[in-house]
């Protein structure tokens, strides 16, 4: 039984043996095969350092808002007697857009001036007969105060009369009523948009750390979702005094033309203040860098021995813009960067290169 347990175990040890023996002999072979193998090449394209212009610029976001602009509403209650525009119409200042029911008003304002007539002349008549000491001051006074008293009726109640005509306060275009013929209205009820779009003015914030770049006069452009491609141009007409203590952003407004009305008021816009330009820059695209949380790199081609290599250079990404980015590090003008191709590379990694189809421009677009 012993001599049985003996042998089993002889025949175990000597399976498993051959088997470790088996995988460290293929282990073996596949070293000696990845050794020998040739190193591998990687196609890739480069971009030629150059000393490039960099447009700076503060970009933010803003608010359009119009010159002038209202909703145009009623100081006193009434029924709509007449409405004399038509919606999206543009008028002028002055202009009578709704009339309210005044007819009361006006009864009133006819008794009180056919009444005029005869307290001015009682009036007149009583100063007259005081300058021949006929009758007393008290009279005169009385009816001084009768004729004033009915005056000032008459201003008012035209004054009131006038209320009820509600007119255009400018030059505008107008929006969709809000009101229809026969329907009360209290006071101060939304009757129609008015917006003077003649010039349009953007609100956006800046970062105070950037304060002392801007200035009033200073040229800004923007664009807006609604007309893609399409560039305005302005200018800033006013800085806000304070900074806001909560978000350490301050306000500032610009003005600008809008001929065409294509601006309108409530819209979103991209902002962009042109600074003064950095010249001499390290300008490369987007898809050279590496970006890895350690720090960001690219490769630049490294030729010697007659062997074409890449060596990887560590950069500082200062400012973005489009496909291209603005960068610090040990690099110099004329060496040749990798645009295309870095997924696969490494540090002395061994390089073809081949066409680039797209070159980096040598002066980028002002904005």
């Amino acid at each position: 039984m012993n001599r049985w347990v003996l042998g089993m175990i002889v025949i175990a040890v000597l399976a498993f043996g051959t088997v470790i023996g088996f995988n460290l002999f293929v282990n073996k072979k596949i070293d000696t095969a990845l050794a020998n193998l040739p190193e591998p090449v990687y196609p890739v394209t480069v971009e030629k350092l150059t000393p490039t212009v960099w447009p700076q610029s503060i970009k933010a976001i803003g608010f359009i808002e119009p010159h002038q602009g209202v909703s145009v509403s009623n100081e006193v209650a009434g029924i709509v007697t007449a409405i004399n525009f038509e919606n999206g119409q543009t008028v002028t200042d002055g202009t009578i857009l709704v009339s309210l029911d005044s007819s009361v008003q006006q009864a009133q304002l006819k008794a009180e001036q056919v009444q005029l007539p005869s307290v001015r002349d009682d009036y007149n008549r009583l100063r007259k007969l005081y300058e021949e000491r006929s009758v007393s001051q008290q009279s005169v006074e009385s009816a001084q105060s009768k004729y004033e008293s009915l005056q000032a009726n008459i201003e008012s109640l035209q004054a009131t009369i006038a209320q009820r005509e509600i007119k255009a306060p400018f030059d505008g275009l107008l929006g969709i009523r809000n009101v229809n013929l026969g329907q009360y209205v209290s006071a101060g009820t939304d009757i129609v948009r008015l917006e003077d779009l003649s010039v349009m003015r953007v609100r956006f914030s800046i970062p105070q750390s950037q304060l002392g770049a801007i200035s009033i006069g200073q040229p800004i452009t923007l664009t807006v979702e609604a007309y893609p491609g399409r560039v305005y141009n302005g200018k800033i007409n006013a800085i806000e005094p304070v900074i806001n203590a909560q978000t350490g952003l301050v306000n500032v407004q610009a003005e600008l033309p809008n001929e065409d009305k294509s601006l309108r008021g409530g819209m979103f816009s991209e902002v962009s203040v042109a600074l003064s330009n950095l010249d001499d820059q390290f300008v490369v695209p987007q898809t050279s860098i590496v970006f890895a949380l350690y720090g960001n790199s690219v490769f630049v081609l490294d030729k010697k021995d007659n062997e074409t290599r890449v060596r990887q250079v560590t950069v500082e990404v200062v400012q973005r813009d489009g496909a291209n980015a603005l960068v610090n590090g040990k690099l110099k003008f004329d060496d040749e960067v990798i645009t295309t191709g870095i997924l696969n590379l490494s540090n002395n990694s061994k390089v073809n290169v081949v066409p680039n189809p797209i070159s980096l421009p040598d002066k980028l677009p002002q904005l």
